[in-house]
């Protein structure tokens, strides 16, 4: 098993931060390619590797054509 795993929709996503403005930007390029980049947060509830259920805010990137990462 993972360190989590989601087990509901994603609810209340948002963007946080998009290009030049997400921090990482260069490691990301380097790693996935190039693309429009957008960082976004949401919240989900998720299982630990315990067991434990909660609702946690996850943070992920997508760029357009490409999806989430």
């Amino acid at each position: 098993m993972e360190v989590f795993e989601v087990i509901s929709p994603l609810k209340d996503s948002e963007t946080i931060a998009v290009g030049s403005g997400i921090r990482d930007i260069e490691r990301i390029r380097k790693t996935y390619g190039g693309g429009r980049r957008r960082k976004l947060k949401g919240f989900a509830v998720v299982r630990l590797a315990d067991g434990f259920e909660c609702l946690a805010e996850l943070h992920w990137y997508e760029a357009h054509g490409i999806g989430r990462r």
